[in-house]
C-alpha cells in the first residue's frame, strides 16, 4: 500500500513492477522482506526516468542572480535539475531562473542528474596570457580568491559605459539569397585582384604590373591570386597564379616557390610576387607581398561606411571625453555540451562576467548548434526560435538587468546556427527587445564595431574555393568582404587552438593588431575557452587571457 501512495501505482502495476523485478534478480516466488529495500530503489529510478522522458526539451538554469548573491556557496558542485512540466511555456514566464545545485527551485522538484561539465573540477583556470608561452596554472577561482577585498569594491564602483558604433549594416535582416551567378563570382574575384593590385602600386614599392605568363628574362612585378589545378587542400605542386583579366585575360602561370626561404598561402589569396618567367610556362618568385598596405582605424576611415550608433543618446558628446581603455569577454559557441542542451557553460560564463564586470561581452554562434545531437534528431518539442530565446535571451536579459544600463553585449550569428538564415555574409539577429535593445546589440557576420575608438572585426573571408559546409553568397553584400583600414582586435574563431597575439603588419612596424581566437566555450561534453582582454589603447599596452571554463 505504501509503494502504490508512493509512486502512485495501481495493484496490478505493482505486481508488474514486482514480477519484472523478481524474474531478472531470480528470486523466489515469495516476497521477503529483505527485497524491499532494493525494490524501491528500483521503483524510484523508474520514476525519475519516466520524468526525465516526459519533459524532454524542458532544461533547468543556473540563476545567475542568485549565485552572485550567495557566492560563498560556490564551492558546491552544480548539477542541473529537472523541472516539472508547465503547461504555459514563453519567454515571460521564465521571471526566475532555478539554482541547479541540487536544491528546491521555483520550476519544480531537484533531481540529481549529474553531468560531466558539472563534475568538472578546475574552473576558469588561465591556459595563456598575451606575449607570454602557453602555460597551465590556477588563478582566482570562483570558490576561493573571488571575494577579494578588490573584487567587492569593484562590484560596488559601476562600470563605465563604452561608446558603440556599427560600421556597415548589410546583409539587412530577411534578405533574400541563393541568387548568387557565376558572373557574380567573377566580379567579386576580379574585384579582388584589381583592388590589391591598385593599392601596392599606390604605395610606390613596387614597380608596374606586368603580365605573368609572358616570358621575360628580366624581373617582373605582377599581381595575382593563389590557385590549385584540383579542389581541395592546396598542394605543393602545381601551384598557379591567376592575374587580373586587365593584365594577362585572367590567364594562370605555374607558380615556383623553392627559392623562397619560408612562405604561407592558402587558396583564393591575392599576393604580389616578384621574379622572372623565362620559358612563358613558369613564374619562378624570388619575392612574396602577401600584405595589403591598409591605414590604420581613425574616424576619417570609418567614416567611409556607413555608421549606426548605438543609444546615442548615451554617446559622450565631445568624442575626447571617450577613453581609450576598454574591457572584453569573448567567447565562441558552442554555448552547451553535446550530451544536452542545458546550456550551462553559458550560465558559468555569464557569472563570470557578472563578477568581473566588462564593459563589453562579446558572444559569437553557434548559439543553436545545428551540428548538436539533440538537434540533428529533430526530437525538440520547440522551435529553434523559441529555443534560442528562452535558452539564449532570457540569460542575456537577466544579465543585463542585473548589470544595469552601462553593460553593452554584442552577439554575432554563425553559418552553423539552426534558427538563423544559413548564408555568408550573414545578416544580424532580428530579437525585438525593446526594453534592453540598447544593451544588446546584434551585428552581421562578418561585421565592424568601434568601442570606445577600437575598432574591432569579425571574420572575413578570403579563401576560394569556398569550403563546403560554408554558403558564401558573393552577390549578397560584396562590400561585407572588404577590410578597409588595420583592426585594433580582430576576432577569428575557429575550431583551431584558442589563441591571443600581437601581429606586426609587415611593412609598417608601428602598426600593430590584436588577433584572437577565442575557441569554443564548450568542446564534446567538456569545458571549452573564453578570452578575457582588457585595451589600454595600443596592443602593446593591453592584456588578454585564455581562460578554461
Amino acid at each position: 500500500v505504501t509503494f502504490c501512495i508512493n509512486y502512485n501505482l495501481s495493484p496490478s502495476d505493482l505486481v508488474s513492477s514486482w514480477d519484472l523485478y523478481s524474474i531478472n534478480r531470480q528470486l523466489e516466488l515469495i516476497v521477503s522482506d529483505a527485497h524491499m529495500d532494493a525494490f524501491r530503489q528500483q521503483l524510484q529510478s523508474e520514476q525519475k526516468q519516466a520524468i526525465i522522458e516526459k519533459e524532454q526539451g524542458l532544461h533547468s538554469y543556473t540563476d545567475v542572480t542568485m549565485e552572485i548573491d550567495n557566492e560563498h556557496e560556490d564551492a558546491k558542485e552544480v548539477v542541473p535539475s529537472s523541472p516539472t512540466v508547465q503547461n504555459a511555456l514563453s519567454l515571460e514566464s521564465f521571471d526566475v531562473t532555478p539554482i541547479t545545485n541540487g536544491k528546491t527551485h521555483s520550476l519544480g522538484r531537484p533531481l540529481e542528474l549529474v553531468t560531466p561539465f558539472g563534475q568538472r573540477k578546475d574552473k576558469f583556470v588561465i591556459h595563456s596570457t598575451l606575449d607570454s608561452l602557453p602555460t597551465v596554472h590556477d588563478v582566482k577561482k570562483e570558490q576561493g580568491e573571488e571575494n577579494s577585498d578588490d573584487d567587492v569594491i569593484k562590484r560596488v564602483q559601476p562600470i563605465k559605459r563604452c561608446s558603440l558604433e556599427i560600421h556597415g549594416s548589410q546583409p539587412a535582416p530577411g534578405c533574400r539569397y541563393m541568387h548568387d551567378r557565376i558572373e557574380d563570382k567573377f566580379n567579386h574575384l576580379e574585384d579582388r585582384i584589381m583592388k590589391y593590385s591598385e593599392a601596392l602600386v599606390a604605395s610606390q614599392l613596387y614597380d608596374e604590373l606586368v603580365d605573368p605568363s609572358v616570358a621575360s628574362q628580366k624581373t617582373i612585378f605582377s599581381v595575382g591570386m593563389i590557385c590549385c589545378e584540383e579542389e581541395g587542400r592546396l598542394k605543393e605542386k602545381p601551384i598557379m597564379l591567376q592575374s587580373s583579366v586587365e593584365h594577362s585575360g585572367g590567364q594562370r602561370v605555374r607558380l615556383e616557390l623553392q627559392k623562397l626561404e619560408q612562405f604561407s598561402i592558402f587558396p583564393g589569396q591575392v599576393v604580389g610576387v616578384e621574379g622572372h618567367n623565362p620559358s612563358g610556362h613558369c613564374l619562378i618568385a624570388t619575392k612574396l607581398i602577401d600584405y595589403v598596405p591598409l591605414s590604420v582605424p581613425d574616424e576619417d576611415n570609418l567614416r567611409q561606411t556607413k555608421r549606426q550608433a548605438v543609444a546615442q543618446d548615451d554617446q559622450p558628446a565631445d568624442p575626447s571625453d571617450i577613453s581609450p581603455d576598454l574591457s572584453l569577454i569573448i567567447a565562441s559557441g558552442p554555448f552547451t555540451t553535446t550530451d544536452n542542451l542545458f546550456f550551462e557553460p553559458l550560465s558559468d560564463l555569464i557569472s563570470y562576467a557578472q563578477r568581473k564586470q566588462p564593459q563589453l561581452l562579446v558572444l559569437l554562434g553557434p548559439f543553436i548548434d545545428s551540428e548538436h545531437p539533440e538537434i540533428k534528431k529533430g526530437a525538440l518539442n520547440k522551435t529553434y526560435d523559441e529555443l534560442f530565446r528562452l535558452e539564449v535571451l532570457k540569460r542575456l536579459q537577466d544579465y543585463v538587468e542585473y548589470m544595469g544600463s552601462a553593460a553593452r553585449v554584442i552577439l554575432v550569428p554563425s553559418v552553423r546556427d539552426a534558427h538563423h538564415d544559413h548564408v555568408f555574409p550573414q545578416p544580424a539577429f532580428d530579437i525585438n527587445l525593446a526594453d534592453i535593445n540598447h544593451q544588446i546589440t546584434c551585428i552581421t557576420n562578418p561585421g565592424i564595431i568601434s568601442a570606445n575608438k577600437a575598432a574591432a572585426v569579425w571574420i572575413f573571408y578570403p579563401l576560394y574555393p569556398t569550403s563546403e559546409d560554408t554558403p558564401v553568397d558573393l552577390s549578397l553584400a560584396p562590400e561585407a568582404f572588404r577590410m578597409l583600414v588595420i583592426p585594433d582586435i580582430l576576432i577569428v574563431p575557429s575550431d583551431l587552438t584558442q589563441f591571443v597575439k600581437v601581429l606586426d603588419v609587415e611593412g609598417t612596424s608601428e602598426v600593430k593588431c590584436i588577433c584572437v581566437n577565442p575557441g569554443r566555450l564548450a568542446r564534446g561534453e567538456g569545458g571549452g575557452h573564453f578570452v578575457e582582454l582588457n585595451f589600454h589603447g595600443s596592443p602593446d599596452s593591453s592584456s588578454a587571457s585564455v581562460i578554461r571554463i
